[in-house]
């Protein structure tokens, strides 16, 4: 049976009732191997009734995301206050150390400095009583 027509001459050709339930599954069986995909089709009212249950899903998920994104502020904003915090600590542990370090430097420059200061003296004085002895024997010698 190919045509609606022919199903129809058939069922009115037919005898009785158990011939005409043959020729209907026939043409139910036909309808399946010709759409085997029907029995997945959906009416718009079912592709409607999912479309908005999806979007309430989506909603869903977009507030709890929404949520969770502002949860991860609020730590991210804590952890970088406590950064902070301990980098301001370590600045200031630091700038103590590096003063302590200059003062320590200062005291051992003048150390050396006092030192080298000293041993310019140590040559000085004796090179300049020589030299006060030389200009005395010059000046005998003359």
């Amino acid at each position: 049976m190919s045509s609606v027509v022919e199903l129809y001459e058939a069922l009115a050709s037919a005898p009785d009732d158990r011939t005409r339930a043959r020729v209907i599954a026939s043409a139910f069986e036909r309808l399946e191997e010709r759409y085997p995909h029907l029995p997945d089709l959906v009416t718009r009212q079912q592709l409607r009734e999912t479309e908005l249950r999806l979007q309430k899903e989506i909603e869903q998920v977009r507030a709890d995301l929404l949520v969770r994104i502002e949860q991860l502020r609020g730590e991210v904003k804590t952890q970088i206050e406590q950064l902070r915090g301990e980098v301001k600590t370590e600045i200031e542990q630091s700038r103590g150390e590096v003063k302590t370090e200059i003062e320590q430097l200062r005291g051992e420059v003048k150390a050396e400095i006092e030192r080298s200061r000293n041993i310019l003296l140590i040559w000085l004085i004796p090179l300049m009583f020589a030299q006060v002895g030389a200009m005395a024997a010059l000046v005998k010698l003359l």
